[in-house]
């Protein structure tokens, strides 16, 4: 019984016992993988796939994990100021001995798929959902971030009376976590710097002299 798998863009005919040399795959020496892209399985009732064979798949053990023979590319440029260049490649590949060919039931074997070195795994797609999970937080947090800071400014003191403090600031303050003109007045300079990076106060604060009208109005 043979079997016609496909694999790194190419298609195999394999028997069982076969060695077998594809593209690389994600796997190390001594693991056994499953091929489940099967074009066909020939014996005494051949079936061949539309475009694959429901159920079927082919089980080999990785042997090895080596390099094919040296290609040597080599461009020349024909012109006034000619050049060239030579280039050598080895294409990593994967040994292989077939093991088992399954006419049936592929999905229930407990045996991982053979993935290309280069396809997106499983640890890639978690990883790239970690991502994804710390933007959704994100956007949660930006969110309740008004709410916040309404129930800040809430018990808060009324910031607008600083010089050049609209709702708009005012609210950006409350963001920031300030409501109080106590907070503003006990501000030093690297609360001064670290604020105007925050918030593109652009030298806001000094400029109004914040610090010094909070104390004044802290005081009642």
């Amino acid at each position: 019984m043979f079997a016609v798998l496909k694999t790194g863009g190419k298609q195999y005919k394999v028997s069982s016992g076969d060695m077998l040399r594809v593209e690389k795959l994600a796997a190390d020496a001594g693991e056994k993988v499953q091929f489940n892209e099967i074009l066909m399985l020939g014996g005494d009732k051949p079936v061949v796939g539309a475009p694959l064979v429901d159920g079927a798949a082919v089980q080999a053990e990785v042997v090895d994990q080596i390099k094919g023979d040296k290609v040597i590319h080599f461009v020349k440029r024909r012109r006034k100021h000619s050049s060239k260049r030579t280039k050598g490649h080895r294409q990593q590949l994967t040994l292989l001995r077939v093991t088992e060919i399954l006419e049936k039931g592929a999905d229930k074997s407990g045996v991982k798929a053979a993935m290309g070195a280069g396809s997106v795994s499983a640890v890639a797609v978690t990883a790239a959902a970690k991502p994804a999970k710390k933007a959704e937080k994100k956007a949660e947090a930006k969110k309740e971030a008004p709410k916040k800071a309404a129930k800040a400014a809430a018990g808060g003191d009324d910031l607008k009376q600083l010089s050049g403090v609209g709702p708009a600031l005012e609210k950006k303050l409350h963001e920031a976590g300030v409501t109080t003109f106590a907070q503003i007045a006990a501000w030093t300079d690297a609360d001064v710097a670290d604020m105007d990076e925050k918030l593109s106060f652009k030298g806001r604060i000094e400029r109004e002299g914040w610090i010094e009208q909070a104390k004044e109005l802290a005081k009642g």
